[in-house]
């Protein structure tokens, strides 16, 4: 399965840190965000992977190269100066992800995720990982029903971790253009072809300085008790 990393929002909320480098690229733990997700994709078998980039985006293939250093193969989905949104930045790399289904994550959040775990359940459009509700999102995203079932309403609602997978059928009768990633997703659902499963192991939304530092001194902790 080939894998896309997100990587091309400006990051406002992460200003003034992302005014002279894109978010991905920011460190944490002693390394990039990005570099955190290809030597986690990597160590699940993923060898494929795209990442586009817009704000910034050159700085990104300077420091990653074609991803041999890494154990990979990086290829390059730029978007000029102005991002594309998920669901329209998703649509442009079609032509780099081919007609399997294929692995998508936000390039923005940190997590022990174990990604040789994913796959695409057959007939559904999309398979989401779902976390517990953080502090700036307390009523969710998507409710997570019996059998892996997801919808827009019910009980358990989640938090959507930036993790999916998806079937190019979501994306292929769209025009080229800007648009979010969330109404694909609700349409997929109404349509009873979405389903996913609760991540309760780490995960962060690293959408702003503080969460970065909080993140980045409780890492540096783990590692001197090592």
């Amino acid at each position: 399965m080939k894998a896309m990393i997100l990587a091309a929002g400006r990051g406002k909320r992460m200003r003034p840190l992302t005014d002279h480098r894109p978010k991905p690229l920011l460190p944490v733990g002693g390394k990039p965000l990005l570099v955190w997700h290809l030597e986690a994709l990597a160590a699940a078998g993923v060898r494929d992977i795209i990442i586009n980039h817009a704000w910034l985006g050159e700085q990104i293939p300077a420091l990653l190269g074609d991803g041999s250093l890494f154990g990979v193969r990086i290829h390059y989905s730029p978007e000029g100066g102005q991002a594309l949104e998920t669901g329209g930045g998703i649509h442009r790399a079609l032509p780099l992800l081919g007609d399997a289904p294929f692995l998508v994550i936000n390039g923005d959040i940190w997590t022990d995720f174990p990604y040789q775990t994913l796959a695409l359940p057959p007939g559904d459009l999309a398979h989401l990982v779902l976390v517990d509700n953080p502090v700036h999102n307390p009523g969710g995203d998507f409710a997570l029903h019996a059998e892996g079932r997801v919808g827009a309403t019910g009980s358990r609602r989640l938090t959507y971790s930036g993790i999916g997978t998806y079937s190019p059928e979501l994306f292929r009768e769209l025009a080229p253009g800007t648009f979010p990633l969330a109404p694909l997703l609700h349409r997929a659902a109404a349509a009873g072809r979405l389903s996913g499963r609760h991540h309760e192991g780490a995960w962060e939304d690293l959408g702003t300085p503080e969460r970065l530092r909080a993140l980045d001194q409780r890492l540096a902790a783990a590692a001197y008790c090592r």
